[in-house]
């Protein structure tokens, strides 16, 4: 596996190959000139896919439906986990005499979200 952070491609000066070739995909996609010069089959193949579904507009509204649908599922996902760590919180806060940072340390949250549930609690 090799990790290569987009912005920093150009300059460890990689020999032309596949990692290149996927690398100029991600970072100039858009340019047609610059993705004429990849000769690397995959990459062609992607590309190629790539103005298929440009070029049909039930296509491009379903992959927007389908990322928007993926970013609300991210984004529930996370809500759930906070939720999860604050019922832990609340819970340790009644049933135990955890101090405000271990409990925080424990549930994954800041000793000030700990502290604000404590003071839920007690209203």
């Amino acid at each position: 596996m090799n990790l290569i952070e987009l912005n920093k491609a150009d300059r460890i000066g990689l020999e032309p190959g596949p990692l290149s070739a996927w690398i100029t995909f991600f970072k100039h996609w858009q340019e047609e000139l610059t993705m004429a010069n990849v000769a690397h089959e995959p990459v062609k193949k992607a590309m190629s896919r790539i103005r298929e579904l440009s070029a049909d507009e039930e296509a491009r509204r379903l992959a927007f439906v389908r990322e928007r649908a993926l970013r609300d599922e991210v984004s529930f996902l996370n809500d759930a986990r906070r939720e999860g760590r604050e019922d832990v919180a609340r819970g340790m806060i009644l049933k135990t005499n955890l101090d405000d940072p271990e409990i925080a340390d424990i549930a994954e949250l800041s000793v000030a979200e700990v502290a604000h549930l404590r003071a839920e609690l007690k209203h």
